[in-house]
């Protein structure tokens, strides 16, 4: 498709166009790759509705993660500790396990952001709950009811999940997606550190007010994401392949077995899971060797912000010219690092090196995180189109949800004897996914050609 501007009207703002010529390096003229070019005229104002839309609901996810806010809170509420395992495999699992039955669904929709509208607006409505639950609940009454939303929340972030990368694959040119994550993650990063920032400053006696303004917090941004998300200008979609029963949805299983370069990038994905499940067992042995402060866990959400707001433009420009290599070299950073992370529990650390060196690793595995999560979403949005995409997105999806359970099971059971032991077997598993996910084929930018 040409990649000359297109000579009709402006329909976005000027402020969107020069946003966007800013943002995507795309003032030499409008490049209109792999969409239409209807769609390319709305390229600036999608863009930033899309930047806007994901930006509140990435500050909303890390106000409410799995990883840190909410483990904390099962704390502070007096939850069963039993408990706490459970919340990252639900969290991650819950949003992704479904999705091969969500993306029938999803298929059925000429116009598919409101799929991604309505899961927004349920996901606001869970954190408002949870904070409910922060104000007026204590015990296992709170625990069961943090793991109810919890799982209700990520459900809707799976119907989310499927439907935002096929509105971005059909409003946003291949070549500048990465970037439009990276900023994403940049952006979201700067106002995490913000949040972060004030959590540390608050007193060690704080009362579970902290946690209801936090929570109210997200549920508002992710309202503000729904309402920016709805005014994307989608142009209508092709619909076949709609709801027509489960067997017709588990049908599509048979992409792993007859797609073989998909196939590959299931099996590379699988085993680059370790830098999402590691982040709990490096604030647990950080906590264990620091202490359980407050201000610990404001450290903890600043430097994760920090990490995406340095690290996210860089993955995301390297991403357009070549998510394999990003995916790659990000998964092998974070099995590095929690290798290192092992040895170092193992061996142990003073005081005064463990403030510096569990704080420095947990930033570490945020920049590599993002990196593998910029990698692999860029990559499966550019390496199909249409409804292919939706069943690549759905199939891949279901089937990590399903070994995530699995992992976040045996996890739990192999940190109860050593979490170091945990980390050492997610950090060469980790080795091998980054291997193999050089093998893949080359999907970005202009190059075309099977990875090495």
């Amino acid at each position: 498709m040409a990649s000359a501007k297109p000579s009709s009207h402006q329909s976005a703002p000027q402020w969107m166009e020069s946003v966007y010529e800013r943002l995507a390096n795309d003032g030499d003229g409008r490049v209109c790759k792999a969409i239409s070019d209807e769609a390319c005229r709305e390229t600036p104002g999608n863009f930033a509705r899309m930047l806007t839309a994901n930006a509140l609901s990435t500050v909303a996810d890390s106000v409410a993660s799995a990883k840190t806010t909410l483990p904390w809170l099962m704390l502070q509420l007096g939850a069963p500790g039993w408990l706490n395992p459970l919340l990252v495999p639900i969290r991650e699992a819950g949003s992704m396990l479904p999705q091969l039955l969500i993306g029938a669904v999803v298929r059925s929709f000429a116009l598919r952001k409101w799929v991604w509208v309505l899961g927004g607006a349920v996901q606001g409505a869970c954190l408002a709950a949870l904070a409910m639950v922060a104000w007026l609940m204590q015990g296992w009454p709170a625990g069961l009811a943090i793991v109810a939303l919890l799982t209700v929340f990520s459900l809707a972030r799976g119907a989310c999940s499927i439907a935002y990368k096929d509105v971005q694959g059909k409003t946003i040119p291949k070549t500048r997606r990465g970037v439009l994550s990276g900023w994403i993650g940049s952006i979201a990063g700067a106002l995490s550190m913000a949040v972060g920032l004030a959590m540390g400053l608050l007193p060690d006696n704080s009362s579970n007010a902290a946690f209801v303004g936090l929570l109210a917090g997200g549920a508002v941004l992710w309202l503000l994401a729904a309402w920016s998300f709805a005014r994307i200008v989608e142009f209508p979609g092709a619909t076949d392949g709609g709801v027509n029963g489960m067997g017709e949805s588990l049908a599509k299983l048979s992409l792993l077995r007859d797609d073989a370069p998909f196939r590959r990038f299931v099996v590379a994905r699988a085993l680059a899971m370790g830098s999402g499940l590691a982040a709990p067992f490096y604030v647990a042995l950080a906590r264990d060797a620091l202490g359980e402060a407050l201000a610990l866990l404001g450290t903890f959400i600043l430097l994760e912000g920090l990490a995406g707001l340095v690290s996210s433009p860089i993955w995301g420009k390297w991403a357009d010219r070549s998510s394999r290599q990003v995916f790659a070299c990000a998964t092998a950073l974070a099995s590095v690092l929690s290798i290192a992370v092992a040895v170092v529990a193992w061996v142990g650390a003073g005081n005064t090196t463990a403030m510096v060196f569990y704080p420095l690793a947990f930033f570490g595995l945020g920049v590599a995180h993002s990196g593998v999560r910029l990698g692999r979403k860029t990559y499966l949005v550019d390496m199909s189109e249409g409804n292919r995409r939706t069943d690549y997105v759905a199939v891949s999806n279901t089937t990590i949800g399903a070994l995530l359970l699995l992992s976040g099971a045996l996890g739990a059971l192999t940190s109860l004897v050593s979490v170091p032991g945990t980390l050492l077997l997610l950090g060469l598993g980790g080795l091998l996914g980054a291997a193999l996910s050089l093998r893949l084929r080359e999907v970005s930018g202009s190059a075309n050609q099977p990875g090495g």
